[in-house]
């Protein structure tokens, strides 16, 4: 594949472009024929094309060679594929190579890596052309390691674990504790209502009401770690997510959070907060639904 760099070159003082790509005997020879007057350039490491209609002779160049270098590089797979076959129920062979496994993220990562891979919604299938076998057959192992792990009975024996793991009842624990929607907040410093706020919890929230009752040591010791009783009496907010125009309409602070901010739970957003919570507000508004109680900001 040839590189084009379309900056003009300044030690010669003349406009032209650069060819980088990897060395090989007979496209270099092409290279030469088609471009007599380029010249090695050994600090960039590529080939000085001189002149005004560079980049479009160049282009032309391009596409010649990969008009003819595709097709060698599809037969050249197949002979590839031939000697070496994948053999799995998530390869399917045909015209190119198509990979069909059960929802995975470190699938989507791994084909996304191959050169010229591509999803095809109509077949719901990854297609891989034959050029790329060589790629493909040294990720194999992990396409197929991860399509394993996502299969369902797979899925529902790891969950079956998960269940009897003290790991899992303290997160249910958890979960429910958040679907209550309540904060502890300190009584000797409390929060603005109806103001976006970020919490060492639940991200970037908005308190809405001030329910007055004291919150049980325990419920702070076993939930919200920040929490210091020794310092503050907590009492419980109920809060919600902010919308998005409330975000954008939000200041950030000026400073990041001191330890006593943090210790009573609560403080200004910083910049950098605000941008994570405004783009996940913006991704749920895409989606035509209003944050649910339990989005991180």
């Amino acid at each position: 594949m040839v590189v084009v760099d379309r900056h003009s070159i300044i030690k010669a003082r003349k406009p032209g472009v650069l060819a980088a790509f990897p060395y090989d005997r007979m496209t270099v020879e092409r290279f030469r024929e088609a471009f007599p007057r380029a010249r090695w350039n050994d600090q960039k490491r590529a080939w000085f094309v001189p002149g005004k209609t560079a980049a479009l002779r160049l282009d032309r160049w391009l596409a010649r060679e990969t008009n003819q270098a595709l097709p060698h590089a599809d037969a050249k797979g197949r002979d590839a594929y031939e000697f070496e076959p994948i053999a799995s129920s998530y390869l399917e062979v045909a015209d190119d190579l198509r990979i069909r496994t059960p929802y995975s993220k470190t699938v989507i990562d791994t084909v996304r890596t191959i050169p010229w891979a591509h999803w095809d919604e109509e077949l719901r299938a990854w297609r891989v052309p034959f050029r790329s076998y060589e790629e493909l057959l040294r990720q194999w192992k992990s396409i197929e390691a991860a399509a394993r792990r996502n299969e369902p009975e797979e899925r529902k024996r790891r969950l079956e674990e998960q269940k009897n793991s003290a790991a899992y009842r303290a997160a249910r624990l958890r979960y429910a504790e958040r679907r209550r929607r309540r904060y502890p907040l300190p009584s000797q410093d409390m929060p603005p209502l109806r103001c976006p706020l970020m919490t060492e919890q639940y991200g970037v929230v908005d308190f809405t009401d001030l329910s007055g009752e004291i919150v049980d040591p325990d419920i702070l010791g076993k939930f919200y770690p920040h929490a210091t009783p020794d310092q503050f009496t907590y009492i419980w907010g109920t809060w919600r997510t902010p919308t998005l125009q409330e975000l954008v309409a939000t200041w950030p602070a000026r400073h990041e959070p001191n330890a006593m901010e943090r210790s009573r739970g609560w403080w200004q957003p910083t910049l950098t907060e605000l941008r994570i919570a405004r783009r996940r507000a913006r991704s749920m508004e895409r989606r035509g639904r209003r944050p649910s109680s339990f989005t991180t900001a």
